[in-house]
């Protein structure tokens, strides 16, 4: 029997029929495939491999079988046509890699062949060097798919979007497995990643790839977004790495160290989830829990886009992360920034956790594809657009029209305006006015804004006590109740009046300007009590439109953790001014007995001469 707990989306492909497309609480089924011929060959499952539209079962047998959004009318699998099967791997964007017990490597999808996405290619047979075509282990990323040979040598095929590895085939598709690294004993990514770790048998760690979020672990001093070169990882975790997992924007490593103990480490960006902490990092750090003490022992760690899950030798099941498709099992919706106990079923099949495995798909809510005018694919995501835009699907079409005509460039500066998180190009904006949104006064609004040769009129000007912050009116509108309602309230451009609100500290609105733009909340900010409560004000005045998780949570979050930080370093204080005074009263004691063992001599030399005199 095949025993199989199941959360998150069960949308496309829908894996559970009859059960709702959000399953927040761990579900727990019995596999049986449909097919009566199949049954007969099939055994134990031995691994599960889920990416965006599929997921993966590979039996002990070496045959593997597939649930596809593409046959998913059905909700049926379909046989994959290879035999002995020893690994698969599915990437985020729908592409299957398959490793054979012979060392040849079959994979398909639109990074692999456009124009045959749906038929396996032996990509292990196009290496050049026939000598180097046997594979030990494959792993994918977001776009790629990584080789490692026989013979410790990696070969990368696939995207190779902003040139992560220094090729000239810059933003083209890698047609056949390009050379990267020699003497490598493991690789390491992720199906939502767009950077790879290659160990080296000396156990020095290299990385490349994008970095936006500081998620390759090459510490502050190193914050391109993107690493073009490969990097060795300069501070690593003292141990023996076991694992490293990526997620888009964060990345997990698990280390055993000299005890056998098992720890797990992050890097990257908490505002993205999956790092098991409240708090950005540029280096592995630890992720610490009493989750984790008790004598746990870590088995296993698996990252999704902006989720991480970890299983335990005692039966425990922990995540952190994002959570809007219930991807982490806790029975709602809440985004989990420290990590968190999932209650499983009973294990009714099997007792024997070790016999158990985690495997995380891709969740990346674009679930809508726009095609440039080279070809590539941009996704969207569906929700945001249907708030901007108008819902009427002829709408969409517009708006494909107008992407297909424009470079990658261009295109993403149109979503960037329409999802409004960063500074807008104006310039863009009358190509997309009709469609921009279905409120038509809003439409009029913004035909006044953008259309009209002042550029002054184009901005709103809030006055400071000591300074004047401009706002494009846009943002205003996407952002904030309050100035879309005086905006659109406005007959006559004379909404760029200036305005006062100086109940605020000058720290206070800064968060809330850069909030406003970016959705964040700066690193090096300091809070205080006195600044959320001004911001909670802040936020009720302005009617921010807020996310999940939102400003004032965040702030909270921000406020708890500086907190801990200064009762740390008060310890850490504490504790060298104790050592400095415990050092001093050595010194001292040292002194003291210095001087009277002078003393003594002092004494003795006297008495030698005393006797001296005598004689």
């Amino acid at each position: 029997m095949n025993e199989i707990i199941f959360f998150g989306s069960n949308k496309e492909p829908k894996l559970i029929k009859n059960k709702p497309n959000k399953i927040t609480k761990p579900i727990q089924f019995k596999f049986e495939n449909e097919n009566e011929n199949e049954k007969q060959n099939q055994k134990q499952i031995k691994q599960i491999a889920a990416c965006k539209g599929s997921i993966i079962f590979l039996f002990e047998n070496g045959k593997a079988i597939e649930y596809s959004s593409e046959n998913d009318s059905n909700q049926n699998p379909s046989k994959i046509q290879i035999e002995n099967i020893q690994k698969v791997y599915a990437s985020g964007t729908q592409v299957i890699s398959i490793l054979t017990i012979e060392g040849n490597v079959f994979a398909k999808g639109k990074n692999i062949d456009p124009e045959n996405p749906n038929e396996f290619i032996n990509i292990s047979s196009l290496i050049e060097d026939t000598n180097d075509r046997i594979i030990q282990d494959i792993v994918s990323g977001a776009y790629s798919i990584y080789l490692l040979t026989s013979n410790q040598n990696v070969y990368e095929i696939g995207d190779n979007y902003d040139q992560k590895f220094g090729f000239e085939t810059l933003k083209k598709r890698l047609k056949y497995p390009h050379w990267i690294m020699k003497n490598v004993s493991k690789i390491f990514s992720g199906n939502a990643s767009e950077s790879v770790f290659l160990l080296n048998s000396n156990q020095e760690l290299f990385v490349c790839g994008v970095n936006d979020h500081g998620q390759l672990g090459l510490g502050e001093s190193r914050k391109e977004e993107e690493i073009t070169k490969l990097t060795k990882i300069q501070n690593i975790p003292k141990g023996k790495i076991i694992d490293i997992q990526c997620g888009a924007a964060h990345s997990i490593m698990l280390i055993e160290d000299e005890d056998h103990k098992r720890k797990i480490y992050s890097c990257g960006d908490p505002g993205h989830n999956g790092l098991g902490k409240n708090k950005d990092t540029h280096e592995f750090t630890e992720i610490k829990s009493s989750l984790f003490e008790n004598d746990d022992n870590i088995l296993e760690i698996s990252c999704g886009n902006v989720h991480t899950l970890v299983l335990t030798s005692n039966h425990k099941l922990i995540g952190f992360g994002h959570n809007y498709w219930g991807q982490l099992g806790t029975g709602d919706t809440q985004y989990q920034y420290s990590p968190i106990q999932i209650e499983l079923p009973k294990l009714r099949f099997n007792e024997n956790i070790f016999n158990y495995h985690i495997s995380c798909g891709l969740w990346k809510f674009c679930d809508i594809s726009f095609k440039t005018e080279n070809g590539e694919i941009i996704e969207a995501h569906k929700l945001i657009l249907k708030y901007r835009l108008n819902q009427n699907q002829n709408e969409i079409e517009k708006l494909k029209e107008i992407i297909s005509k424009k470079s990658i460039k261009e295109s993403n500066q149109i979503f960037e305006m329409i999802y409004s998180n960063r500074i807008i190009n104006p310039k863009l904006y009358s190509e997309i006015k009709e469609i921009i949104n279905s409120n038509e006064k809003i439409e009029e609004t913004m035909k006044r804004i953008y259309l009209n040769e002042n550029e002054n009129e184009k901005d709103f000007i809030i006055e400071r006590k000591d300074k004047e912050y401009k706002f494009p009116k846009l943002i205003l509108i996407m952002r904030s109740e309050l100035y879309r309602g005086m905006f659109l309230s406005v007959i006559n451009d004379t909404s760029n009046k200036v305005t006062d609100y100086s109940e605020l500290s000058n720290k206070s609105f800064q968060i809330l300007e850069y909030w406003i733009y970016s959705n964040q909340i700066k690193n090096q900010i300091q809070i205080t009590q006195e600044i959320i409560d001004e911001i909670k004000t802040g936020i009720d005045y302005f009617q921010l439109n807020q996310t999940n998780p939102n400003l004032f949570d965040l702030l909270i979050n921000k406020f708890n953790n500086q907190i801990q930080e200064q009762k740390e370093q008060q310890q850490k204080e504490q504790q060298q001014k104790e050592q400095q005074q415990k050092e001093q009263q050595q010194k001292e004691q040292q002194q003291k007995e210095q001087q009277q063992k002078e003393q003594e001599k002092e004494k003795t030399t006297e008495k030698e001469q005393e006797k001296c005199s005598i004689f």
